[in-house]
């Protein structure tokens, strides 16, 4: 009886913990790790748009730049460029803050991975749709955002989409350096309370919980994009 009695207490004890630092796992997974991966992202596809397309213009030093720069980012692990920006830096003289040094970090890392795959994207648009913009006298520039981008950027959504996701999960190692969203969070408690298997289960449901709204909303975009191209045809 008394065994029993003091699994109940154990369970209890536990099942508060779990509802009490939902919330407190929560809230900084809405208001850090979601706007975190909104700005990173973000300015990670403006960085892979700029860098596909010098290399798609085949603009011969700006192109060896993108391709080093490419080279390096994905060569090396996305902590190491954390620990390097945010611990390395400050010795060179370069002091920055967590939250900024983490969008630093994800914009670089992720704009290498997109650029990729907007290249190929860029690469996959027949010839013949350059050769008619030239024909009806538009522009180099007027082609590549009017006809060449437009159609690159729906081949790439897929993929450009699963990069969001990975960068969602990405963010928990911000942790690393002292950015306090979800995981960091999620690490305190466990400190706390000494109970690191339900806690981190749980962390991983709201990851699961964010990653599972992104696919959906990835999959209505893929059907948007493939009905607009059903109409063009």
């Amino acid at each position: 009886m008394e065994g029993k009695y003091l699994t109940t207490m154990i369970d209890a004890r536990l099942w508060g913990i779990l509802v009490d630092s939902f919330t407190k796992i929560l809230i900084p997974g809405l208001t850090l790790t979601i706007p975190l991966t909104a700005i990173a992202f973000t300015l990670g596809l403006i960085i892979a748009t700029i860098t596909a397309l010098v290399q798609f213009a085949n603009v011969k030093v700006l192109k060896q730049i993108a391709r080093f720069y490419i080279w390096v980012v994905r060569g090396t692990p996305l902590l190491v460029q954390l620990f390097v920006v945010f611990y390395g830096l400050p010795h060179a003289g370069f002091l920055i803050e967590p939250f900024p040094a983490a969008v630093l970090v994800f914009s670089l890392n992720s704009g290498a991975y997109c650029a990729e795959t907007i290249r190929a994207a860029l690469e996959s648009v027949p010839v013949g749709q350059m050769e008619a913009g030239y024909c009806v006298g538009m522009s180099y520039l007027q082609i590549i955002f009017r006809i060449i981008l437009p159609q690159a950027l729906r081949t790439a959504f897929p993929p450009l989409s699963n990069s969001l996701i990975s960068m969602v999960k990405d963010t928990s190692l911000a942790a690393n350096i002292t950015v306090a969203e979800m995981f960091m969070v999620t690490q305190r408690i466990v400190a706390r309370t000494y109970e690191p298997l339900a806690l981190y289960l749980e962390v991983a449901l709201i990851y699961l919980i964010f990653s599972t709204v992104l696919t959906k909303l990835q999959n209505m975009g893929e059907k948007k994009l493939n009905s607009y191209g059903h109409k063009g045809d």
